[in-house]
Order: C-alpha cells, then sequence, then structure tokens
C-alpha cells in the first residue's frame, strides 16, 4: 500500500509538473527570447489588423510579391505540410501546376530559374518568408505592375523595412 501511495504522489507531481511547469517555462523563454515577447506582430493598416507578420498570407495580385504556397491556406488554427513524400504523384503534379502558374507571370524566366520556395509548400504551411532570390526574381514584375523601376522598388524604404534585404537573408512577401 505504501509503494501505490508513492506512484500516486509521484504521478499527481509529474502530471503538475509537465503540464504547468513546462507550459510556463515554454511561454517564458518565448517573452524573453523571442521579438515581441512572444506575442504576434500584428499588422495594422488604418487602425484595423490585418494580418500577422510571422504568418503568411495568399498574396495572388501583381503588385505583391509573393510568398510560399501553403497547404493549409494560411490557417493558423491548423497548421501543418501535406504530409505528401516528394515522389508523390499529387504532389509532384501540385508543384509542376505551381511552377506553371510562375512562369505565366513571370514570362522572362526559364523553369530553372524558379526558386524552390516559391513552388512548395512549407512543414507549417504558415511562412511568411522568402528568400532574397525568390524576391528578386519576382523584381520585376512587381516594378511593372507599380508602375515604378526596379530599382526604385529595391531601393524604396518601405521594400528595405518590410522585406528586410538591409537586415537578413530572407523577407517578408508583404509589400
Amino acid at each position: 500500500m505504501k509503494n501505490l501511495w508513492i506512484s500516486v504522489r509521484i504521478t499527481l507531481a509529474m502530471c503538475v509538473v509537465l503540464t504547468v511547469c513546462y507550459v510556463l517555462l515554454l511561454r517564458l523563454t518565448s517573452a524573453v527570447v523571442s521579438p515581441n515577447d512572444g506575442e504576434a506582430a500584428l499588422v495594422e493598416l488604418d487602425g484595423k489588423v490585418v494580418g500577422a507578420a510571422n504568418v503568411g498570407q495568399a498574396f495572388t495580385d501583381s503588385v505583391y510579391f509573393w510568398g510560399r504556397p501553403s497547404a493549409v491556406e494560411y490557417n493558423g488554427g491548423g497548421s501543418g505540410g501535406s504530409n505528401k513524400g516528394t515522389n508523390n504523384p499529387e504532389y509532384l503534379s501540385e508543384v509542376a501546376g505551381r511552377i506553371e502558374s510562375f512562369m505565366a507571370a513571370h514570362p522572362y524566366l526559364s523553369r530553372g530559374d524558379v526558386p524552390s520556395e516559391l513552388v512548395t509548400a512549407s512543414g507549417s504551411g504558415l511562412d511568411p518568408d522568402i528568400s532574397v532570390r525568390g524576391a528578386e526574381v519576382q523584381l520585376r514584375r512587381v516594378a511593372a505592375s507599380r508602375g515604378m523601376s526596379e530599382d526604385a522598388v529595391r531601393s524604396s524604404k518601405r521594400a528595405l523595412s518590410v522585406l528586410g534585404w538591409v537586415f537578413s537573408g530572407l523577407t517578408r512577401s508583404m509589400f
């Protein structure tokens, strides 16, 4: 009976440690280590929240830099990949369709110039970041759609701050 009571106490103690203490430790770590104190970096336009900087969105208009495709339609409540392997025929068909769509909007590119992150979904399905190369191949389209020169788009203060070209090798697809 003594061993049973010890087992019950250890089980209850581990339940508290692993459910309460662990979650609090993760929350404290995110508040200290991550940007925005572990909270979402909300993007506002005219005082209205229009998105989150760390969650991708489906930008399809030609005036925007396009981000990675999402297997979950950028739904933050249900993040995840498609779980299809790289040799799955359905997955290969989806990627081929994305490449064709991308090529149609960027006729000045060859198939080999299309960065893989622009036609393959991320593991979470929410990533807003694209590589500098991913932004560079879209620069011509975005500049033409906005009626600007490529240099003007590249050097605009907004592009540098939002896209992060100065600060890192990654860019935000919102522009």
